[in-house]
């Protein structure tokens, strides 16, 4: 049973790998190509940049096309490109709401770029603009004239250049760091990799199916950490990634549906502890999975489109949404496992056992929650209130924590020759038979 539950999982694994590889196209990363069409919004964010002294933003629009429903002509000096960083950002909407200006683009708190009056009857420009001012800036543009509907193609390129070499880096300088970042956690998971295939053939007697997809999860973690290293290392040198982020998003995609399944597949018991699963199992198993691809999706959408694309706080909220009923959904099986050992340890004469099981559990019910709302939670936050400069912080806490999941995953869970059927005398067994009687209920 176990073994034909563990093909019809290969098998559709196999199913949305190749989905993933159909599906995910190529990002441009910092070099960033964006099509407007009949767009009349006021303000239109495209990026998030964070500069040294020697940053330099370039500028390629084509295919300008303007239309209005006033007769008379419309003033593009109102109408253009500009820079600005979140605390201007906040100052500039203020001004504009008191009536101290009649546009962004005249404030004296925004870095202006270009505007549409320079045009001169043509339809395309191109601009280089250097940033002098170290800050995380955002490339907006500002359209203040009523009713004007905006197309254009816009390729925005940023950038800071090496002062000693001149050479062109193309992450925002709190991302600096991250390509060594996650080469050096895919050597640490490869490490594990090697470690828990020595474990799997030294204790080969006592192994189950779940270990070799444990062993899965691990290299399917290592691939994608090592793809991402090569995306961010590509963005560095050249703005684009060159193919790297396909295999990228293929691996996160594979892993994240790979970890939830592990852990629904741990907290039911499945392979060690019964080789079935029941209908109710089968099915939180049936929900996370194609919640997993739509997560998937999501993100995908969010990295391509750009912190600002026009549909990107939709994708958020759908992202947020099935994320949070993924980490739900894992936590019944879980549950479901302790009831059942509470209620087998009143009834099999078998306290010991299951108490060591019940605390086992007990633990891992815990440490997934701990591990949801740190990588939830705790990294967003640390988004949030870190200095751009130190983007890469939360990276490294996400990872950390990821880390320290595994490694207790594989630790409580590895092979034993004795695992959990050992012999007990009576005394151990009478203990362990008081301690269940005395605990108190434990609350899920």
């Amino acid at each position: 049973m176990a073994a034909a539950f563990g093909r019809s999982l290969c098998s559709a694994f196999s199913l949305l790998f190749i989905a993933a590889a159909l599906f995910f196209t190529t990002a441009v990363a910092e070099i960033r190509f964006t099509e407007i069409r009949s767009d009349d919004r006021s303000t239109i964010p495209f990026d998030q940049f964070g500069f040294t002294h020697s940053g330099l933003l370039e500028l390629k629009v084509s295919e300008v096309s303007l239309m209005s429903d006033q007769n008379h002509k419309p003033d593009l000096s109102q109408v253009g490109f500009f820079l600005c960083t979140l605390d201007s950002w906040i100052h500039v909407l203020e001004q504009f709401t008191e009536g101290e200006i009649p546009c962004f683009l005249q404030s004296n708190l925004i870095k202006q770029v270009y505007t549409f009056d320079k045009l001169q009857n043509a339809d395309r420009f191109d601009s280089r603009f250097n940033v002098s001012d170290a800050n995380q800036f955002t490339l907006v543009f500002a359209n203040c004239v009523p009713n004007l509907k905006v197309s254009m193609n816009v390729h925005s390129a940023m950038y800071n250049l090496d002062p000693k070499t001149g050479r062109r880096d193309y992450l925002s300088v709190g991302k600096v760091n991250l390509p060594w970042i996650y080469f050096l956690f895919f050597l640490i998971y490869a490490s594990l990799a090697g470690i828990w295939i020595y474990i799997l053939y030294s204790k080969r007697l006592s192994v189950f199916a779940i270990h070799f997809f444990m062993l899965a999860v691990i290299v399917l973690k290592a691939l994608n950490l090592l793809c991402e290293s090569e995306d961010k290392s590509y963005i560095k040198r050249t703005g684009t990634a060159h193919g790297w982020d396909v295999l990228f998003y293929i691996f996160s995609f594979l892993k994240g549906i790979t970890l939830f399944t592990l852990i629904v597949l741990i907290g039911t018991g499945w392979s060690f502890l019964k080789p079935y699963l029941q209908d109710k199992e089968k099915k939180v198993l049936m929900i996370v999975i194609p919640l997993q691809v739509v997560a998937n999706v999501a993100q995908v959408v969010i990295d391509e489109t750009g912190p600002y694309g026009h549909d990107t706080y939709t994708w958020k909220q759908v992202f947020l949404l099935v994320d949070v009923i993924c980490c739900c959904a894992v936590l019944f099986p879980i549950a479901w496992s302790i009831k059942n050992l509470r209620e087998a340890a009143r009834t099999d004469g078998k306290a010991a056992v299951n108490l060591m099981k019940l605390t086992l559990f007990r633990q891992y019910y815990i440490v997934v929650i701990c591990y949801i709302y740190f990588t939830r939670v705790v990294v967003y936050a640390l988004e949030t209130i870190t200095s751009y400069r130190y983007q890469w912080t939360s990276v490294v806490a996400a990872e950390l924590a990821t880390l320290a999941f595994y490694v207790f995953t594989g630790y409580n869970f590895r092979p034993k020759a004795h695992n959990p059927y050992f012999a007990l005398d009576d005394e151990e067994e009478e203990a362990a038979a008081e301690a269940l009687k005395l605990e108190d209920e434990f609350e899920l």
